[in-house]
């Protein structure tokens, strides 16, 4: 009867350990490599918190920010643009319901709704003075991509739930 018990017991524990392990319990902002399910960074986010990509034009050498928030279905919602000067890829006014104007030497295109499930993105490899940046209202935390990614490198960007042993075992953006 003991063995029977141990065995019962050691069941369960195994059961537990690989629940804990591997059922999603963080949100966070995944980086995958290319089009590939292998995570190469992560920053912990909640539904509701803000980040920004703050990129270098590579024309005109001027940093765009664009400012997103995590919403409660873990999409991500844009919603403004900041940059200095007028250029290629860069918007010239408001669509229909936004707001464009100019402020402290900076244009901004507010109230934005644009939703998207991923992203993706690159660093920089001609011009690599990428950055990412939260943390509440006024994003005091920012890190630079080449701290993290090589330059040149393309990564799909998304908001999911991760497990503790992808959180154990990944690499945590942090300041």
């Amino acid at each position: 009867m003991t063995r029977k018990r141990y065995l019962l017991s050691l069941t369960f524990l195994l059961i537990l350990l690989a629940a804990v392990l591997f059922v999603p319990f963080k949100t966070a902002l995944v980086f995958y490599e290319g089009n590939t399910d292998t995570m190469k960074a992560f920053l912990p986010l909640e539904p509701g918190d803000t980040f920004q990509l703050i990129w270098r034009h590579s024309i005109h050498l001027k940093d765009v920010t664009e400012k997103y928030q995590v919403t409660n279905d873990l999409t991500i919602k844009q919603y403004e643009i900041v940059y200095e000067e007028f250029g290629i890829g860069m918007p010239s006014n408001a669509q229909e319901g936004e707001k464009f104007e100019y402020k402290d030497g900076k244009y901004h295109i507010s109230n934005l709704n644009n939703i998207f499930p991923s992203m993706n993105i690159r660093n920089g490899k001609t011009v690599s003075k990428n950055r990412l940046a939260w943390g509440s209202g006024d994003a005091s935390q920012m890190v630079w991509f080449n701290d993290y990614f090589k330059p040149g490198a393309w990564f799909t960007v998304l908001v999911e739930r991760i497990t503790l042993w992808e959180y154990l075992k990944g690499v945590r953006i942090s300041e």
